[in-house]
């Protein structure tokens, strides 16, 4: 603690933050006043956690590099320090924001430990600190990504063959067929994975119209909050919030933005299919229109409806129950 020259006043001394940038090979790590490039392998993680530990480092941000920052995050979070793994964009905007145009590794460093610092005098910091996926999470996740990869690889090449010349077309055909059986497999993975280690989930979430294995996969892989968050801040992490864009007397129009794609793409397709063949999402969707709202409109707001439910759902342990979301004539 520190005391104010005139007595008045007591604060808590800030304790240092780190940041550190990712590559395949290296990391950059800035902490306090210091400065290292280490290997990016497990050893070099377990000397970091030392290193840290011994200057009692706070909040630990690292920025998200195709995957090469996992194994690094979640070893230092095993250790039981606070890791916040940030995109490109927002450390590149934090770096803007400070006039910080110029860009190295080790500048990317220094301007993710002061976005670590920034993060930990916040009031509501844990909102940022995510905990990673644990190993039957992280394993299926892996599956949920292979399967998008085979899908649009399959698409890819569904694509050439409608071009393709006739002394191609034997070849490509060839590579969907084998696409296809890897997709197989990939799937039976899945199934077994889930009704291994999220039997339960999968039920109560499958138990709604329009949400099958895709939508269940993707969810229980990539969104780890659901079930733990209220149902605004789930909307926002997945991208269906409508955000404000308003300035003195405009208001402009509500708009989504951000939030996990991949997690948005299989709920809207598990919407289009609800507004079908879902009773409760079909009235909602049907109710919205008549009002004169356009489609597009009427959909992301049958998306947000449909999320707020299967969160509901997984945070009661309950199945789909209709009753509970029509309203009375």
């Amino acid at each position: 603690m520190s005391v104010h020259q005139q007595g008045r006043e007591t604060v808590a001394a800030s304790r240092p933050c780190a940041g550190i940038d990712v590559s395949k090979a290296h990391l950059d790590v800035a902490w306090g006043q210091r400065f290292e490039r280490v290997s990016n392998d497990a050893g070099q993680w377990d000397a970091l956690v030392a290193k840290f530990k011994a200057d009692e480092v706070d909040v630990v941000v690292l920025e998200a590099s195709g995957g090469y920052e996992s194994a690094a995050a979640c070893a230092l979070q095993a250790a039981g320090l606070a890791v916040v793994v940030v995109n490109p964009r927002q450390a590149r905007d934090f770096a803007k924001s400070l006039g910080r145009l110029e860009k190295t590794d080790r500048i990317d460093a220094h301007i993710l430990r002061d976005f670590a610092e920034v993060i930990a005098r916040h009031a509501q910091r844990e909102r940022y600190i995510r905990v990673l996926p644990d190993a039957q999470r992280a394993h299926l996740a892996a599956l949920v990504m292979r399967r998008r990869q085979l899908l649009d690889m399959r698409t890819e090449e569904t694509n050439r063959l409608h071009t393709a010349h006739q002394a191609a077309r034997k070849s490509v055909q060839a590579i969907v067929k084998a696409i296809d059986k890897q997709l197989a497999a990939v799937n039976d993975d899945i199934d077994r994975h889930m009704q291994q280690h999220y039997k339960d989930l999968r039920t109560w979430l499958e138990s709604a119209s329009g949400v099958a294995q895709v939508t269940s996969s993707t969810m229980i892989a990539l969104l780890g909050e659901l079930g733990h968050l209220p149902r605004r801040s789930i909307a926002k992490l997945v991208g269906v919030a409508p955000l404000a864009r308003d300035s003195g007397p405009r208001r402009g129009s509500r708009v989504i933005w951000g939030g996990r794609s991949e997690v948005r793409n299989v709920v809207y397709m598990a919407t289009v299919s609800a507004t079908k063949h879902n009773p409760v999402i079909r009235a909602f969707y049907e109710r919205l229109i008549a009002k004169g709202k356009p489609p597009k409109v009427a959909l992301v707001a049958c998306m947000r409806k449909l999320l707020t439910i299967l969160n509901a759902m997984a945070r009661d342990h309950t199945v789909w129950d209709p009753a509970k979301h029509i309203k009375p004539a």
